[in-house]
């Protein structure tokens, strides 16, 4: 699914052209993206207000509503939770033929004008629409979505909270990576990448890491989760192209080794990550 990168792209997209704009549409006919809310649910509270912020912590991204114009109370509306699933992107078209998108990276590309998989969308009342644009339909939006139980944002997580998440677990350091109540944004790939970078074996107890490992390892975080941000999105990354049979350690010229780590298919160096 997208990653913390990809999920980056997408808000900043909603950030340049999707606020201050009225909502005067809503498609939310799509009942299963959009549970647990019945058809027509989101679009009654939608309609008349603007979206005024664009948030993310980890994988999760959400919006603040403003209040409808013109009705007395005043009160903001409710959070619009936007997940982007396996697949999504964020595309806002201006009806004239202009457009830009953020989020997953679709190896085989997107036609500009290609709306067939949009999924739910906003239309603005100045003209044009957003869409949530996602082919393996896993995306979900939701109201007031819950996002207390997300750990720090990978992006902005502290020397201390890093040093407090690998503390104490005897979880491999991988699984512990992947695990959003710890830390929010990683996914598998750069997972692996991060892991590469700080030349540590996956399989490795937390509990095992020196602070000098679990310092190498937030370095390692930093640099990963900023390379892909200025790159755009993970499968720019220097190890990913080599997650794969036969490719050797673009490092040392090693094969790549894989297996299963946390559940997930790992990818690692068996001579600098042993």
């Amino acid at each position: 699914m997208p990653e913390l990168p990809e999920v980056e792209s997408a808000r900043t997209v909603i950030e340049r052209a999707g606020l201050h704009r009225v909502i005067s549409d809503v498609d939310d006919t799509d009942s299963y993206v959009c549970r647990p809310h019945r058809p027509g649910e989101i679009k009654a509270v939608l309609l008349g207000r603007t979206l005024t912020a664009a948030h993310r912590r980890g994988k999760s991204m959400w919006c603040d509503t403003s209040p409808v114009a013109g009705h007395d109370d005043g009160e903001p509306g409710p959070l619009l939770g936007i997940h982007l699933g396996m697949s999504g992107k964020i595309v806002i078209a201006d009806g004239q033929g202009n457009e830009i998108d953020g989020g997953d990276y679709w190896e085989r590309g997107r036609a500009k004008g290609d709306y067939r998989y949009s999924r739910f969308s906003l239309t603005f009342a100045d003209g044009g629409a957003l869409m949530l644009v996602d082919p393996r339909r896993l995306g979900r939006v939701r109201l007031d979505p819950p996002l207390e139980a997300l750990g720090p944002d990978a992006q902005a997580i502290t020397p201390a909270q890093f040093r407090a998440a690998f503390g104490r677990s005897t979880a491999p350091v991988k699984a512990r990576l992947l695990d959003q109540d710890v830390i929010a944004g990683i996914g598998n790939l750069l997972a692996d990448q991060i892991l590469w970078q700080a030349k540590i074996n996956p399989a490795r107890p937390v509990d095992e890491l020196t602070p000098p490992e679990t310092d190498r390892l937030l370095r390692a975080l930093r640099r990963t989760v900023s390379a892909a941000v200025g790159g755009g999105g993970v499968h720019t990354l220097t190890v990913i192209p080599f997650r794969r049979p036969e490719a050797a350690c673009p490092r040392c010229g090693s094969p790549m080794a894989h297996g299963t780590v946390g559940g997930r298919t790992t990818w690692w160096c068996p001579r600098e990550q042993s």
